[in-house]
């Protein structure tokens, strides 16, 4: 089914996801916005008293896969080029080296890779797009807020 929203025809699943960080290490959030062929929205959120502004990307994209099926068409939409690019174009270094950087050191954050990995090529149908953050995206625009809310919620219960 086809399915218009602003100017914008959908006849696959659309997702949208975000990471956040208030300071680095510091309260952080994440967030996903899915919009199915039907028009319906599912969104999800939450957060971490004590992360990096890269584990919340890695989260973001984590929980956007899961939300996902594994058999049917989708765009993820990620303003995080971290993620992108770990994905793209360091997994398979990452993994002949035996998860060390180009550097000889262990990859940060390698537990999340390894989920999103799995996750990814369980859901071959899903394409990780990057767009550039803060750019006037509606829907990247509004998983930023999502996830800076999230990470204020964090921070604010902390307090």
């Amino acid at each position: 089914m086809t399915t218009t929203t602003r100017n914008q025809t959908i006849t696959t699943t659309i997702a949208y996801s975000d990471g956040s960080c208030l300071g680095n290490p510091g309260p952080g959030g994440w967030a996903v916005i899915i919009t199915s062929p039907d028009g319906s929205t599912r969104t999800l959120s939450g957060g971490e008293p004590n992360t990096t502004n890269n584990k919340m990307e890695l989260m973001a994209a984590i929980m956007a896969l899961e939300a996902l099926a594994d058999d049917a068409p989708a765009v993820l939409f990620l303003d995080s080029e971290y993620v992108v690019k770990g994905v793209r174009e360091w997994r398979r270094q990452w993994e002949r080296r035996g998860w060390r950087n180009a550097a000889g050191k262990p990859v940060a954050n390698a537990d999340l890779w390894r989920r999103l990995f799995a996750l990814a090529d369980a859901r071959p149908l899903v394409e990780l797009r990057w767009l550039r953050g803060h750019a006037g995206h509606e829907g990247n625009e509004a998983v930023d807020r999502l996830a800076r809310a999230e990470a204020e919620k964090v921070r604010l219960a902390a307090a």
